[in-house]
């Protein structure tokens, strides 16, 4: 269990049936005899959508107990990606709108916590932030602007936005939600 008001990002809750995993959780200060109240929005471990609720601050909630289990993943098909775990040889499968927007990133072998609640595998932990190559993109122009984008397709055949000065063959850190730009890798691993 756990009070609305100790909410924090990350946190798996039981809500009707449903696993939800907090992404913000703000607390809103009462005025007068409104009482406060706490919000939090959510994703669905399993289904991938978003949720928003809101609850009193002594609220009590039931907070999911998912075991992890470091798995490689193998390969996906139209509604599932694939993971086995390397010491016992076991494969799971969890459908993609589980594994969310990570499912365009996932390279084969690699090794990411599976978490398995009730012994079901329901979703992955996957970072927030990946480093991909950049396949393709144009030459620079030059606007005498210092903010402006071009096109560039990265390694797993997404396009994303990218400064005027990125290279092909360049690494860059795209953020795996928003699919956007962050910055680029330098080759010993500093960033530019």
């Amino acid at each position: 269990m756990v009070i609305a008001s100790h909410l924090r990002p990350g946190a798996i809750l039981v809500v009707g049936g449903d696993l939800l995993k907090v992404i913000e959780s703000t607390f809103h200060v009462g005025q007068g005899k409104m009482p406060g109240s706490v919000h939090a929005k959510l994703r669905d471990v399993r289904k991938g959508t978003f949720k928003e609720l809101r609850w009193r601050p002594e609220e009590k909630l039931d907070e999911a107990d998912l075991a992890k289990v470091d798995m490689d993943y193998l390969y996906s098909d139209t509604d599932s990606a694939t993971f086995m775990n390397p010491v016992t040889f076991d494969q799971v499968s969890i459908p993609l709108e589980a594994v969310g927007s990570a499912a365009d990133f996932l390279k084969p072998d690699t090794r990411v916590p599976v978490e398995f609640y009730e012994g079901r595998p329901v979703s992955i932990e996957f970072p927030a932030i990946v480093e991909v190559a950049v396949e393709t993109t144009s030459a620079p122009v030059h606007t005498g602007q210092d903010n402006t984008y071009k096109s560039a397709t990265i390694e797993n055949g997404l396009e994303v936005a990218v400064p005027q000065f990125i290279k092909q063959g360049e690494i860059v850190r795209i953020d795996v939600a928003t699919r956007k730009y962050v910055d680029r890798v330098r080759a010993a691993g500093k960033r530019v």
